[in-house]
């Protein structure tokens, strides 16, 4: 499913970039309960969330995509 693939790699750069829940959302303008359930696949984020994620994490929308996180 679409949705639980944008979950992980959002979950996945989140943690990579040191961010905790609260902070991500407060960045994103949501409430942790919504970036809660995008991570978890159960909501797929619009695309102006995509971009706002991508310009916070400083990555391309394209790495965001991808299929895995370089470490």
């Amino acid at each position: 499913m679409e949705e639980e693939k944008w979950g992980r790699r959002i979950r996945a750069f989140r943690k990579l970039k040191g961010f905790t829940q609260e902070g991500l959302a407060r960045e994103l303008g949501i409430s942790v309960s919504i970036l809660g359930e995008i991570e978890r696949g159960n909501r797929k984020p619009k695309e102006e969330l995509i971009t706002k994620i991508a310009t916070i994490f400083q990555v391309s929308i394209d790495e965001l995509t991808q299929d895995y996180v370089r470490r």
